[in-house]
């Protein structure tokens, strides 16, 4: 009892394992207890037993195990982990349980095998029950069927896969045992019950007795369908359903629910196929063709006896095809040509959709054939044509058919009707559509005339079947003639005919066979995908062979197809060093003396540790001759080392003594036995030597021969943890350099990886430099071998660091790993042969691979996830997938076993959340890169499905698909995507974008393949079913991949292939063929391919998936986007001409004679510009495509062939490239002497080149880019402009070059563009290159990103096409790209553009993501420029061009040519200094003398200047206007090209050199200028107003700065440009396509001008200024209201001037109200609002903006009433808004109040007069006098009845009236009552400037609300102007101003009063005077213009007093004063003539 006492305490999991049945039995019902008690399936405590359930079954004692089965049965049941269990637990009931004699043991086995099926592990379950059908013991076998029985009756066919049962049943049968044929008997009965007859063919072979018995069975089984009656776990719901539909009694509707699924399965796919072409008789092609009739027979009688077979293995069955139909079309015994029908019909069935391709050649034969009268012969042709008919379309055959129907023999006809009507039943409505159906009903209706009754009845019975297919009403409108006896015969026939099954399902079923019926889910699904496994199991052969011959799957250079390889691959590697490994103990030091002194002199013992130098050295020479003398046998190599480290041992100080120590030690290595033992001794002093200057080297070697003995992956990982565990960074990286040495010489096979990426990550972090270059040294030399999923291991690296490793990488590409020289030899002897050998580095990458440790990530793929991916609420299936790439991601490597995932994301992938597909493709493509070669099983249940997708309507889910399907393919080569039907399949679906896709997709796989599997002949018919497709773009696809499908396939099977195609597209596709067969790549070389195979195919290829799982990857290889092309060059190089493929060989003898002599271009008058009208008419293709097609190489060859040489045509369109380079080479020669001849074909030569870029031959590419530069080097000197035409149709072809993968043809590129930039503006090759940066291929992103850098860098922002913002927007979303060029690319531009133009970049840049923005601020701080307000090169935009439009050869020259780089060099020392020009004001002058005595040449023509009457000169604005420069005559006839030519006119606009600019807008104002061409202008508006504030820009930034430019050719400049806006803003429709942002910045511009005080001090500058103030009215009342409101919102900076612009518009809005969007201007308001909230606008110095918006807002409630509120829609959250607060407020104090309300009334309004009907009449009186006084009309009437009533009622009170208005207003007024005072009291007037005219008042006033108080104090006083002049300096001073210069707002003589500068902070009321005056658009109030000149002559005595005290001597002009000099007539009257004198004198 004792012992009982013992396991009783122990706890359950230990009862359970004792070694006591009692203790195991006890411990069994516990646990049967606890699994009882716990209620959760998911609770933690189930995961603890997991261990024991194997335990529980197999339990030796049978009690005991009785007692576990029960428990695990209850475990089973209600664990959710129990699934893990599966195939340990049921291969131990299958092997343990069921041999038991107790039927209680077996019940519960077979309860337990279910209950797993239940839990969803149905598979692994019945494979593991099939394997227990081989058992010896038959009791297990017996046991196995009866649950194989049980489940199936259970759950159904749907659940347990038949076809495995069904494999092995015949071979039940033949069991010795009679309990398993009976058990055998009854599961053919229950599988009879759920297939039926489908079951007959596989058992055709049993034993006759045993079938009889069968059959007998089978008749008794009810004929209802079956339905299972238990359900997994996920379809319990379903169950419950059926219960309740049974109690319901509603069976009935459950019979028809799956009434489909009885024929769920098709015998057919039961059956193993029969492979019959081999065991053919060996003479059969011989006997066939025999003489004798009977060797005939004997031969067909062979192949009937094969064909019987229900099941063929595909093959290529032609020549047997052809034979047969031999017999049948001309053997002249009957009998014979019956029994041919007879094979045929069997090879039909066999073979079925295989057969369908050789149905075309057979059909008219046997047709023909119907005129045989014998029945045995017609009958065995029908069963045959039958037959064949199944296995194709009626499509197809329908011409053959057609033909025949002709024939005179009324036998056939009537036979061949017959067969119509026959195949008509097996159509549906959709398979027999008008266009089939319309041809044969026009043949059928002559039959039913025929004189042959037969023919007649035959032809009814087709019509009528036709009738019942697809309806009468499809059928009608063709028996439009037939009379009506005969229509009701029709009917009558109609009505007869049965359709195989029912109307609707159409072809599927009754080829009995053909294809399973859709009710087949996933049984079928898993059976095939069980079939084809099979299938390829045992073919070890060819996978074998595949590293070699498969380039297929270019990345794994060689990895073995089958996962066996791979191990014998290890073994064999393993195998030298493991013979050979010499394991010795370790001896202690005086064993070691003792061999020692046995084999050493005794003297070099002893002077060992001499502590003499020169005794130890000469002890280590002895040591040495003793090592050389001895023999291997006999050396005591672990004796020898532990001398050598004696002391002083490896402490050695001597360094002669050290090397020859060390060299000791390499020769001991080299020539001992030397143990790892021997090693362990020394290796430590080696690694402590290897840094050492002197004595390294010595240690590197003995490093290495210590590897040679100990192998390198042991020796490397001994020598890197001890470097690395000590503190010395030289010895550190000498190591590391060592071992990338060693990798090289050694070879990389058996070496640890992950080892080694610790230590090198380790090595990365070291902070000496030199430790991490070899750390980057040495991941270079692993990548060699590795290749890039080496890159994943290092992803977190420091972006720095990783892109050091991403250029190390980058180095590598392309190079092969060197072949191993060391570390074989050893080996090779001990059993590899010479052929192993020769494999051997093949080898070594192959296993790398497998080194990478790989993680088991089954267990993370639990139930609930799966689950959870397929939930039906989306979020959750998102959260499951998320899980999933997470579990990936972790485990970056991961083992093949995936458990249920794939099925899950099989589901996902036709998921209706397209988001989820992408992120489900994402994960397929982790997985693929994660899971290695492994991933080839997974290739047909989920490989198949993603080219699927491929046919989304999505263009980023395709892109995803095809990413995802070549990141799969690169891991598993082709050969498991071409083999079996799935491929065919998905190309037979007529989805347009699946078929372009996966066409695309095989064009670029195929040619890099060195063999394909026989099946990619299945694709051929549907290849040319896509080579007549409806959609041009699967035709083109189709075209493309024709030769690689010959060059695997060949042409005769091509061709062959054809024979069931129509006549019509017989002959097109042939004739493709034919092309295609000139261009058919050679296959991939197999020598090539293995130099490549390592590197060049492979590391590119994986790198980017790991990288970019979506985006590069698409491109899959490093050289992403040539790689498609690649595939497609290979053809492509020849295809290009394929075109005249066919005319050229029989003109090359001819060729040489020909004559070469004369011009190679000949000059056709007009031809390009005939051309650019053909394809601008459409007559011929736009040069437009992604990769050439033959009709556009056909297109330019005709074109060419007028105006090219015809020898040198024929080179250029030559199929071999050498031509293509003798012709460039030819172009090079004459490109200078035929200038014109190239200039005129310029079009076609781009053309050509464009194609050019397509080949994949390196030097023609070199050689056509090298003609390139030469080419545009010669345009721009030639100063020709490209056309449009000629740019879209070659930039960006060449721009895909950009991204190609060598460096100097990149340059090239680069260099090309730049050059382009002479003969094309910048700005319109930005969208060009933008376009560029969308590229898949990341290379060429960040090509393109830099170039556009450049482009800014040179240019300035006027080449950010079509704004500055949306350009730099998209390049800022490259700064998240995943690829880290392209990250920095993206970054420099931003940083240029910010160097050209400030802190404005980041409000041009939008939103960017936290990380991307600090990213971009770190890059800005690091450049550290200042930003320079001017770009450098600015002034270049386009080089100056005078363009003369000569339309006739439709080219823009150029003026003079000028050396471009010194006019940059002029530009950049120009803009040098840009700030200067800000901070430095400079005073002008205009020295006129100097200007008139100067009759020099003068540098600059300008325009002439309009001829003014003298008078003009005192109106208020005048704008000088330029004269027009002729312009070329023909500028009416600027046909096709007018808008390119004003894109080029406003790109010269913007020109940095005055006189383009000036030319430019000369020309733009003609157009304006003329109504019936301004319309031209339209769509350029804003292009026109961008590139003139640019220019305003310059000037203001640039030119004004420039002390060497005359400032008058500026004034012109700006009198231009102000001329051509007036111009503009005139034409109203124009001046409304101006845009919010475009005229925020003209404004902008146009406001600092205004504000600009160096202009005044220009002669001119005052009506420079004036002229722009009349512009801005002109901007505010013509451009499109919304806009011009919009922007004085948003703008907040400037805020006075920008209010005064509101004011104005608040004037014009009772007119434009309903013309403007207020929606949108209330949504800029309520911005407005939020970013000024009121507290902030409350802080202003002046709350002018506040009462403009009250006022605004004001103006609009009363024009709208209640209505405003309605247009608050576009403001998100308006409850929150403070806008709709106020606009409510208003409205209900607009209600309140009655009366009329003044326009000014708004809170603090100015003069708001509160008009209550009981105030009295004075307040009515005052009231209106104020009106008065604030409208335009009657401002000084106002002020005249003011005075008169102040005078008679002088104790009234205007206070009221006057305190809510401005001071400003205030003061107007008093100022005016003093004048009138004056003028009545004759105090004496002041004397008027006449330089201005009254109606300037109109135009230039400020708003009611500010009205201008007048200079000098508000008390009244009159104060000298000096004094003002004082009080100006002292405010100067107060705001920090300088004091140099005085400078009152440009626009003085604009104004009425001029208020004095309000600079001093106190007087909020004023704002500053400048931008008082600089804004003129403001509602004007009335002035006395006597005040305001007598004002304006005091401010000019005032100047003259001051000018040569006060001020400085230089500040010769007071910015008050109005006219130039003086205010004197006479003195304008002087200017005007000298300037007169000048213009003549320039003339």
């Amino acid at each position: 009892m004792g012992d009982d006492s013992e396991w009783m305490k122990l706890p359950v999991d230990q009862k359970c394992e004792h070694k006591l049945w009692k203790a195991r039995l006890s411990g069994y019902e516990e646990a049967l207890k606890i699994f009882q008690k716990i209620k959760d399936e998911k609770s933690p405590e189930w995961s603890k037993f997991l261990g024991l359930i194997k335990k529980l079954v197999t339990d030796s004692n049978a009690v005991v195990q009785l007692k576990g089965l029960e428990a695990a049965l209850v475990y089973v049941e209600n664990a959710h982990v129990a699934g893990k269990t599966t195939g340990e637990v049921v291969s131990g009931v299958v092997s343990k349980v069921f041999n038991q004699p107790k039927a209680k043991a077996k019940e519960l086995g077979i309860e337990i095998c279910l209950m797993y099926i239940e839990i969803e592990k149905g598979e692994a379950v019945q494979e593991e029950l099939l394997k227990g059908l081989d058992n010896k013991n038959p009791k297990i076998v017996v046991a196995c069927i009866e649950t194989l029985r049980k489940a199936l009756s259970e759950f159904g066919s749907k659940i347990i896969l038949l076809k495995p049962i069904i494999k092995v049943l015949p071979k039940l049968f033949e069991s010795r045992e009679k309990a398993v044929r009976d058990e055998a008997k009854l599961i053919a009965v229950e599988i009879y019950r759920w297939i039926r007859d489908a079951l007959r063919p596989p058992l055709q072979n049993i034993n006759s007795v045993q079938l009889k018995e069968l059959e007998e069975e089978w008749v008794k089984l009810p004929t209802g369908a079956p339905k299972p009656s238990r359900f997994l776990r996920s379809q319990q719901e379903l169950e419950a359903k059926l219960e309740q539909q049974q109690s319901a009694g509603g069976d009935a509707e459950g019979g028809g629910d799956d009434g489909d699924e009885v024929p769920q399965i098709d015998a057919y796919e039961l059956l193993e196929a029969v492979e019959i072409l081999s065991k053919l008789p060996k003479d059969f092609y011989d006997k066939i063709e025999a003489k004798k009739w009977q060797e005939r027979k004997e031969a067909l009688e062979a192949v009937e006896v094969l064909v019987k077979n229900p099941k063929l293995e595909a093959g290529d069955y032609a020549d047997l095809v052809k034979a047969l139909k031999k017999v049948v079309g001309k053997d002249t015994n009957v009998m014979l040509v019956a029994l041919a029908a007879k094979c045929l019909t069997g090879l039909a069935v066999g073979l079925r959709k295989k057969f369908g391709q050789y149905a075309g050649h057979v059909v008219p034969t046997i047709l023909e054939k119907f005129k045989e009268k014998k029945p045995q012969v017609v009958q065995a042709l029908q069963e045959a044509i039958d037959a064949i008919f199944l296995t194709t379309t009626l499509q197809n055959i329908s011409e053959d058919v057609l033909a025949v129907m002709d024939n005179k023999n009324p036998t056939i006809k009537q036979q061949t009707s017959l067969f119509i009507a026959r195949s008509f039943r097996h159509c549906t409505a959709s398979t027999l559509p008008k266009s089939l159906l319309k041809p044969f009903c026009a043949a059928l209706l002559k039959h039913i005339n025929d004189s042959a009754p037969e023919v007649r009845d035959a032809a009814f019975e087709a019509l009528g079947t036709a009738l019942k297919v697809v309806g009468e009403k499809a059928v009608n409108p063709f028996l439009a003639d037939v009379d009506k006896l005969k229509l009701d015969k029709i009917k009558e026939c109609s009505e007869k005919v049965e359709l195989v099954h029912g109307k609707k399902a159409g072809l599927a079923a009754d080829k009995k066979e053909s294809k399973p019926v859709p009710g087949r889910t996933a049984t079928s699904g898993a059976a095939g995908d069980k079939d084809t496994k099979d299938i390829s199991a045992p073919k070890p052969g060819p996978l074998k062979k595949a590293p070699t011959t498969k380039a297929g799957g270019p990345p794994k250079k060689g990895k073995p197809a089958a996962p066996g390889s791979t191990g014998s691959a290890g073994t064999k590697n393993k195998k030298g060093p493991e013979t050979k490994e010499i394991v010795e103990p370790e001896l202690s030091i005086e064993v070691c003396e003792e061999k020692a002194s046995a084999v050493l002199p005794a003297t070099c013992i002893q002077l060992l540790d001499s502590s003499n130098w020169k005794e130890r050295l000469a002890c280590m020479e002895e040591f040495q001759k003793a090592v050389e003398l001895m023999d291997r046998t006999e050396m005591p190599c672990q004796a020898l080392v532990r001398m050598l480290a004696k002391k002083p041992g490896w402490k050695e100080t001597n360094f002669q003594v050290m090397q020859m120590k060390l060299h000791i030690v390499a020769l001991i290595a080299q020539k001992g036995n030397f143990s790892k033992t021997s090693a362990q001794i020394v290796l430590d002093g080696l690694v402590d030597k290897i840094g050492d200057v002197k004595c390294g080297n010595n240690a590197k070697e003995a490093m290495t021969a210590i590897a040679e003995a100990c192998m390198l992956p042991w020796t490397a990982e001994q020598v890197m943890s001890m470097a690395f565990s000590q503190k010395n960074p030289k010895n550190q990286s000498e190591t590391l350099n060592w071992l990338s040495n060693a990798i090289k010489e050694f070879g990389f096979s058996g070496l640890n990886v992950k080892a080694f990426i610790s230590n090198v990550k380790t090595a990365l972090a070291a902070t000496n430099p030199a430790v991490r270059t070899s750390a980057i040294t040495l991941l270079g030399v692993m990548y060699l071998y590795v290749g890039p999923s080496l890159r994943m291991f290092f992803e977190d690296e420091k972006p720095a660091l990783l892109s050091q490793i991403d250029a190390e990488f980058e180095k590598m590409q392309g190079q092969s790993p060197p072949a191993p020289t060391r570390g074989i030899s050893k080996h090779s002897i001990s059993g590899t042969d010479e052929g192993e050998d020769g494999d051997e580095p093949d080898e070594v990458g192959t296993d790398v691979v497998d080194l990478l440790p790989r993680t088991e990530i089954s267990d993370k793929i639990t139930s609930e996830l799966v689950s959870k991916i397929s939930d039906k609420n989306w979020k959750i299936r998102k959260e499951g997938l998320d899980e999933v790439a997470g579990i990936i991601n972790e485990a970056k490597f991961i083992q093949p076993n995936i458990g249920e995932l794939p099925t899950a994301l099989k589901g996902r992938l036709n998921d209706s959340n397209k988001i989820l597909v992408q992120q489900t493709l994402n994960i397929l493509q982790q997985l693929a890169v994660a899971m290695g070669p492994n991933i080839k099983q997974h290739v047909k249940n989920l490989g198949i499905p993603i080219i699927t997708v491929l046919g989304d309507s999505k263009n980023n889910v395709r892109a995803a698909a095809l990413a995802t399907v070549n990141a799969w393919a690169e891991q598993t080569g082709m050969k498991e995507w071409l083999e079996g039907e799935d491929l065919s399949e998905e190309l037979k679906k007529e989805n347009p974008f699946l078929r372009q896709e996966l066409l695309g997709w095989l064009a670029e796989k195929l040619p890099t393949l060195r063999s394909t599997p026989t099946d990619l002949i299945l694709c051929v018919p549907h290849l040319y079913s896509c080579l007549e497709d409806r959609n041009g773009d699967v035709r083109k696809k189709a075209q493309d991949a024709l030769p690689f499908f010959m060059m695997h396939l060949g042409y005769e099977k091509m061709a062959k292939a054809t024979g069931k195609l129509k006549p019509t597209s017989k002959d097109q596709v042939l004739a493709m063929l034919e092309k295609a067969k000139a261009n058919m790549p050679a296959k991939p070389a197999a020598s090539a391919k293995a130099s490549s195979k390592p590197m060049g195919g492979s590391a590119p290829a994986k790198f980017q998936p790991s990288s970019a799982p979506v985006e590069d990857s698409v491109s899959s290889t490093v050289e992403p986007k040539p790689d498609p092309k690649k595939a497609k060059a290979l053809g492509v190089s020849s295809k290009v001409k394929s075109a005249q493929g066919k005319k050229v060989p029989s003109k090359t003898s001819l060729k040489e004679d020909e004559d070469k002599s004369g011009p190679i271009f000949i000059v056709v008058p007009n031809g390009k510009e005939q051309r650019m009208k053909d394809e601008k008419g459409l007559k011929v293709l736009k040069w437009n495509f992604t990769t050439p097609r033959d009709e556009y190489i056909e297109q330019l060859k005709t074109q060419m062939s007028s105006c090219v040489a015809k020898w040198l045509q024929d080179e250029m369109f030559h199929s071999d490239f050498q031509h293509h380079n003798k012709a460039l080479a030819v172009m090079v020669d004459h490109l200078e002497s035929e200038k014109e001849g190239v200039i005129g074909c310029l079009d076609l030569i781009l053309k050509w080149l464009t194609l050019r870029f397509f080949d994949t031959n390196t030097s023609v590419l070199m050689k056509a880019l090298e003609y390139l530069k030469l080419l545009f080097t010669l345009l721009s000197e030639e100063e020709y402009h490209l056309t449009e035409n000629e740019a879209s149709s070659f930039i960006p072809y060449l721009i895909l070059k950009v991204g190609e993968p060598k460096d100097v043809i990149r340059k090239d590129v680069r260099a090309i563009l730049n050059r382009m930039c002479l003969v094309y503006p910048a700005s319109k090759m930005f969208p060009f290159i933008m376009e560029g940066t969308k590229s898949k291929n990341s290379k060429q992103r960040a090509e393109c990103l830099e170039e556009l850098g450049c482009l800014v860098e040179s240019y300035g922002m006027n080449v950010c096409q079509p704004t500055p913002g949306k350009a730099l927007k998209e390049i800022a979303i490259h700064i998240g790209d995943r690829d880290n060029a392209v990250r920095n690319a993206a970054l420099n531009t931003i940083v240029t553009v910010y160097n050209v133009h400030g802190d404005q970049v980041f409000k041009l840049i939008g939103t960017l993501s936290e990380k991307d923005m600090s990213m971009l601020e770190e890059r800005i701080k690091r450049s550290a420029k200042r930003p320079s307000a001017a770009p450098v090169k600015q002034v270049e935009e386009k080089p100056p061009r005078t363009q003369s439009i000569n339309s006739n050869a439709n080219m823009l020259r150029k003026g003079p040519a000028e050396d471009m780089s010194s006019k940059l060099n002029q530009a950049r020392s120009m803009s040098g200094h840009p700030e200067a020009a800000q901070i430095v004001r400079r005073e002008f002058q205009l020295d006129l003398d100097e200007i008139e005595n100067d009759n020099g040449t003068v540098r600059c023509e300008m325009p002439e200047l309009v001829q003014h009457k003298l008078d003009d000169i005192f109106e208020p604005v005048l704008i000088p206007e330029p004269k027009i420069r002729a312009v070329s005559p023909h500028f009416d006839d600027m046909h096709s090209n007018t808008a390119s030519t004003i894109n080029f006119i406003i790109s010269q606009v913007a020109s940095g050199d005055i006189n383009t600019s000036i030319q430019a807008l000369t020309q733009i104002d003609e157009v304006l200028r003329q109504e019936d061409k301004a319309e031209a202008m339209s769509g350029h508006i804003d292009q026109f107003l961008i590139a003139t504030f640019m220019q305003l820009r310059l000037i203001y930034n640039t030119h004004m700065a420039d002390e060497k430019l005359e400032k008058d050719e500026i004034i012109k400049l700006y009198s231009c440009i102000i001329g051509n806006m007036i111009s503009l803003f005139q034409i109203e429709s124009l001046a409304r396509e101006a845009s919010t942002g475009v005229l925020k910045d003209l404004m902008h511009g146009l406001i600092t001008l205004m504000l600009d005080s160096r202009i005044e001090d220009l002669e001119e500058g005052q009506q420079v200024i004036r002229s722009v103030n009349l512009l801005v009215v002109k901007v505010l009342e013509k451009s499109d209201q919304t806009n011009i409101l919009s922007l004085g919102q948003v703008n907040g900076d400037r805020n006075y001037l920008y209010s005064l612009c509101l004011w104005r518009m608040v004037r014009l809005l009772p007119d434009t109200i309903n013309s403007i969007n207020l929606d949108r201007i209330l949504l800029d308001i309520h911005i407005f609002m939020k970013v000024f909230p009121k507290e902030k606008l409350k802080q202003c110095k002046s709350e002018f903006p506040i009462r403009t918006l009250k006022t605004l807002l004001h103006t609009l409630c009363k024009l709208k009433g209640p209505k405003i509120l309605d247009h608050l829609t576009m403001i998100d959250n308006k409850n929150e808004s403070e806008l709709e607060a106020h606009l409510c407020r208003m409205m209900k104090h607009s209600m309140d109040q009655t009366g009329s309300k003044s326009d000014k009334e708004t809170e603090k309004g100015a003069s708001r007069i509160d008009e209550k009907s009981s105030k009295a009449k004075v307040n009515d009186f005052l009231a209106e006098i104020f009106k008065k006084i604030g409208s335009k009309e009657n401002t000084k009437e106002g002020l005249a009845e003011l005075y008169e009533y102040k005078k008679k009622y002088s104790d009234a009170d205007i206070e009221p009236f006057l305190k809510n208005s401005s001071q400003f207003f205030q003061s107007y007024v008093e100022r005016g009552l003093r004048v009138i005072e004056m003028e009545r009291e004759g105090k004496g007037r002041i004397p008027a400037s006449t330089g201005i005219s009254p109606q300037t008042e109109v135009s230039c006033m400020p708003a009611p609300t500010s009205t201008v108080s007048s200079i000098g104090n508000t008390n009244g006083e009159e104060v000298g102007p000096s004094v003002y002049l004082e009080r100006l300096k002292i405010l100067r001073q107060r705001c920090g101003l300088d004091n140099t210069k005085v400078g009152l707002g440009p626009l003085a003589s604009d104004r009425p009063a001029l208020p004095t500068v309000s600079f001093s902070p106190q007087q909020d009321e004023r704002p500053p005077l400048t931008s008082l005056l600089s804004k003129p658009a403001v509602p004007p109030v009335a002035s006395s213009t006597d005040m305001l000149h007598s004002k304006l002559s005091q401010l000019r005595e005032s100047r003259e007093q001051h000018q040569h005290s006060d001020l400085d001597s230089n500040q010769t002009h007071s910015s008050g004063s109005v006219t130039t000099s003086s205010s004197s007539t006479a003195n304008i009257d002087d200017l005007k003539k000298r300037l007169e004198r000048i213009k003549s004198s320039r003339k």
